[in-house]
């Protein structure tokens, strides 16, 4: 039982209790890059002489069925009893293919695991692969930066005053501004500055709203 329970939380059981594919399998994962390994397949042939004994009374009928429902009867009750000493096998095979870390105790595969210090990699970071990390890391922070401040530079040159229809007023398309609606052709009403202050005013008005400057 001890051995069962350190496995307990990294092993699936794939395996099948009747049937002609009745046998035993299990499958262990590392507990850090959840890579599988899975133990080879192991008949169960109590159950699997059942199985065939079924699927032949189908055909012929009588005693083989009835033989089959023996057989079965006891494969079953012979079942825990096969799959607890499978499983311990199991264990005992899955232990030469993971190592437990010294310091969280999960169970990794060796790609995971670093031997020199009884630790996972998670536990004990690879120096070179943390040094390579942090480099990506401070190229792609530097980038960032530096493009953050070509995008505010780009910014300052775009005019924020100017007032824009984004959304076609006759077919209802979106026209990021454009002068014309990309789909039907209609042309969106932008404003224009007046010609003696800064201030925005509708095509067609005659006087600035602000200045009363003369619009030619």
């Amino acid at each position: 039982m001890s051995t069962e329970t350190k496995f307990a939380s990294n092993v699936q059981d794939l395996s099948n209790s009747t049937g002609v594919d009745a046998g035993f399998q299990f499958e262990f994962y590392c507990e850090r890059c959840r890579d599988r390994w899975r133990t080879a397949f192991k008949p169960y042939r109590s159950a699997q002489a059942g199985g065939w004994l079924q699927k032949g009374a189908s055909l012929f009928g009588g005693i083989l069925g009835n033989a089959g429902s023996v057989l079965n009867s006891m494969a079953e009750a012979g079942w825990h009893s096969a799959r607890d000493t499978a499983f311990k096998e199991a264990v005992e095979e899955g232990k030469r293919h993971f190592n437990r870390c010294g310091n969280c105790h999960d169970y990794v595969c060796a790609q995971c695991f670093d031997g020199a210090n009884g630790l996972c990699f998670d536990c004990a970071p690879n120096v070179q692969v943390a040094i390579t990390r942090s480099r990506a890391q401070g190229e792609v922070y530097s980038a960032s930066q530096r493009a953050n401040d070509e995008g505010q530079s780009r910014g300052q040159r775009h005019d924020v005053r100017k007032e824009m229809q984004l959304v076609c007023p006759q077919c209802r398309t979106e026209t990021h501004g454009a002068k014309f609606c990309p789909e039907c052709g209609f042309k969106m009403a932008q404003q224009v500055q007046c010609q003696a202050c800064p201030t925005m005013l509708e095509p067609g008005t005659k006087f600035c709203t602000e200045c009363g400057h003369r619009q030619a």
